[in-house]
Parts: C-alpha cells; structure tokens; sequence
C-alpha cells in the first residue's frame, strides 16, 4: 500500500474504499451540531434523512450506532437563547437537560418512519475510565444489538464537569468505535472533507479522497478547514480518525448535510476523505490504556529506556527513570517522555510517585533495601505498557 497520500490515485482509492465499505458491518455514526441544527433549532429534515440513510443501512445487515450532538443548542432554542449568549457551566447544562428529550423526541418520530427503535445512552468519561464500567457499557450496547435497537449516545452534558468531560463527541465517538470494535467511523459535519490548502483562499487547494496513515501532514492540514457550531473542529475528528486507525478500523469524513451521503458512499461515489486502518491494530484493553486514561504524571526516561520499551518489547525498569512529574498512585495512567520531552509510551504504573523518586535509577534487585518490600521488578510492565511513537 502507498505510504503517502499523494501516491494513491482517485481509481486506487477507490478500490481501497470501496472494499472496506462492502466489509464493514458495524458502524459508528457521528453527527454534530452544525449539521443538525439551523437558525430555528433542530433540522427536522436532517434528522428525516439521517434516519432514512441508517435504516437503509440496517436493511442491508449492518449494526449502527449513532453518536448525537445538539441538546445543548436544541435547548438554546427552545427557550429562544440568542447563539452569541454567553453561557456558564451550570446554564449550559441546563440547557442540555433542556434539549436533550426534545432531541430524542425528533429521532424516535424519524426513525419510527422506517420501523426502527431508538435508545438513549448518555455517558460522561468516568463510565468508560471505569475499567468495570467500561466492559458494561460494552455489554449494554451489544445487547442493544440484539434488540434490534439503534444505540443514540451523547455525552451526558448536564452532570459533566471538566474532568469527566471526554472534550468533545469526535472523541467520544472513536472511544465507543474501539470499545464495540466497530469496522467503521462515519463522522458527518459542515464540511466536505480534507484539502491540501484552504479552498476558500486557495485556488490550488484540492481534496484528498483517501489517507493511508494519518501523519503530522494531515494532522497540521486540518487547521485549513473549520466547523461553524460545535466543540470539535477538524482537528478533533482527525485525531479521532487516528484513535479509531488504531483500533483497527476504518473512517470516514463528509458532508452530514447532503441527502443520501451514506448511500452514495456506499454505492461507491468519490465523497469526502476516507481514512485506511492502520497497520499494527492494538488490543481493546491497550486502546482503553492509550486513550481513554487521563495520565496522572510523568516519567522522563533515558535513551536505553526507550529503546528497550519501544523496539525491544521490554518493561519500564527503575534504573531507566531520569525524572519523575507529578503525585500519582499505584494503577494510575502514567506518560513516559524521552529526554526531548517527546512523549513515547503510557502505562499503568507500580509504584506510587514516592517510592518511584526512591529508586529511579536503580537496579531492580536494589528496590527491597530502597523501599523495605518489593512488589514488581518492572515499574511499567510491558502488558500494561502502549508504545505511542
């Protein structure tokens, strides 16, 4: 497979596509603010199509999950909040409590049309940092498919503060992709897809229908195309895109306002930007380590440390530790640093933040005389270990 974008042809990008359209049978769907709401509120006739195109895709054997924002601007204008209002914390959950039944209203009438059934299901990050919580979120949605039911999850906005927040619903939308092992992230949005410049200034500028890899090229092209409403921003659903890569699978980003997108696209029509998987799939239980984890600190780690981690397949030893960054705990989310400062791996840690600035930069065999007991050999064992670069 080409290893830059530029080297794959419309034709070869197609045949890449299209094979991964005609394999996925579970899907994410993600839709966002600015594509579901206008100057009145909801978009009735968007939440008409959205459930036309989700139930075509449930006809044809699939299992699709929706991933929905929009309470909160639901409930700005439902109580008629001019979009320019300041808004603090606790308003903007309001209005999200606001919102969010006359948002479920609107789909439940839509997908009733076709003979669907819709369910709710609002997280916050702390249900999926959890790592029983998580595993039962997985058990509820799958069970869902068994239903027969269509999975409608937000984040749960009225009861999120800022450490619980996952940040936006591109991100929550990879998280939910990785955690039911989906085949495929559809992220419908405002724009039409990925540029090579901003078409709007730019009269070179032109679309990239496939990415092999997302690499520090895509990511720094995302800044040439933003979202009117919402959270996220081009950036976040590249990073999604990304997360999801990792996971094992495919995604997509387009135009959620266009009639029929999914069916053209799974008609195999050139739309918007597809992103291939990437090569090395990590575990479920690694991608919930990489990315779900808030670290709680920071470990800086020599040249032979990181060798050993990252091409060696080895386990964090204390006598690679340089510094350590922060007050954490046994099981906590730890990042491990180069000397540049470049981030190369998260894992769990095995010893608190204390007794890791005791025997950094020793031998294992030495942790008993430094601590009066020794628990692990391995500060960061190589299970508990993900290799980010």
């Amino acid at each position: 497979m080409a290893e830059n974008f530029y080297d794959i042809t419309r034709e070869d990008g197609l045949y890449y596509r299209q094979t991964y359209f005609d394999q996925a049978k579970r899907l994410v769907i993600k839709v966002g603010s600015a594509v579901l709401t206008d100057e009145n509120g909801i978009d009735y006739a968007v939440i008409a199509n959205i459930a036309r195109e989700l139930s075509f895709l449930k006809k044809s054997g699939r299992e699709v999950i929706l991933v929905s924002s929009g309470a909160v601007a639901a409930g700005k204008r439902k109580i008629q909040l001019p979009e320019s209002t300041e808004t603090d914390l606790d308003e903007k959950q309001a209005l999200a409590a606001i919102g969010q039944p006359i948002l479920m209203d609107a789909y439940e009438a839509a997908f009733e049309e076709y003979g669907q059934t819709v369910s709710q299901v609002l997280l916050t990050h702390s249900d999926l940092a959890d790592r029983n919580r998580y595993l039962r979120v997985r058990s509820t949605v799958l069970a869902l498919f068994r239903y027969d039911a269509i999975p409608v999850i937000n984040e749960n906005d009225t009861v999120a503060v800022e450490e619980l927040r996952f940040g936006d619903n591109d991100t929550l939308a990879a998280h939910i992709s990785n955690l039911i092992e989906a085949d495929m992230f559809l992220c419908l949005t405002d724009v039409v897809g990925l540029y090579t410049g901003n078409p709007q200034s730019d009269p070179d500028a032109r679309p990239i229908y496939t990415v092999p890899a997302v690499t520090e090229e895509i990511e720094a092209m995302a800044g040439n195309l933003k979202s009117a409403l919402g959270t996220g921003g081009m950036q976040s659903k590249i990073r999604a895109a990304k997360m999801v890569a990792t996971g094992g699978g495919c995604s997509f980003i387009g135009p959620g306002k266009e009639e029929g997108i999914l069916q053209q696209l799974f008609s195999g029509e050139m739309v918007g930007t597809f992103f291939l998987p990437a090569s090395d799939k990590i575990s479920r239980r690694k991608q919930w380590i990489a990315h779900i984890l808030k670290p709680a600190g920071e470990l800086v780690i020599d040249d032979g440390a990181r060798r050993a981690i990252c091409s060696g397949g080895r386990s964090l030893l204390p006598s690679g530790i340089c510094e350590v960054h922060g007050n954490f705990g046994f099981g906590d989310a730890i990042r491990c640093l180069d000397e540049n400062g470049m981030v190369v791996a998260v894992g769990l840690i095995n010893y608190d933040s204390e007794d890791v600035e005791k025997i950094k930069q020793h031998q294992s065999h030495e942790i008993v005389e430094l601590l009066g007991v020794k628990d692990y050999d391995e500060v960061i064992h190589r299970d508990n270990l993900v290799i980010l670069t």
